[in-house]
């Protein structure tokens, strides 16, 4: 008789955790939501206004901005350009929603980014 032990999915318990983070928190037209997705090549982040339902900014590694470098170096930039696109249009603090990824890495260097270029969370 075999015995599988399975692995638990990363992206599932990452999944998991954003649901249980998303029921506390949405972004409102006063204090829209910073989201972050993180693929393998790219980083997403867009500010949402969550009672209308639509995105009010966004940036990403899809960007003709962001091309080179690490992909460090590349989620600093698009924290930079999310930040500049919702200032210029008259956001400047919103709640951040790290998508149930962890404060560290990418993550970390796109919201030290955005904090940098004038958003408040």
């Amino acid at each position: 008789m075999k015995i599988v032990i399975s692995k638990p999915d990363k992206n599932k318990l990452r999944q998991k955790r954003h649901r249980r983070v998303r029921g506390k928190l949405s972004g409102t037209a006063d204090r829209p939501r910073l989201n972050i997705f993180r693929s393998n090549t790219g980083i997403y982040a867009q500010v949402i206004d969550d009672v209308a339902g639509v995105t009010l900014a966004s940036a990403s590694t899809l960007d003709k901005e962001v091309s080179k470098g690490t992909k460090t170096e590349q989620a600093v930039v698009v924290g930079k350009l999310v930040a500049e696109r919702a200032v210029a249009k008259g956001i400047s603090e919103v709640v951040f929603d790290r998508g149930g990824y962890l404060y560290h890495g990418r993550v970390k260097a796109l919201a030290d980014s955005a904090r940098e270029n004038g958003l408040k969370f």
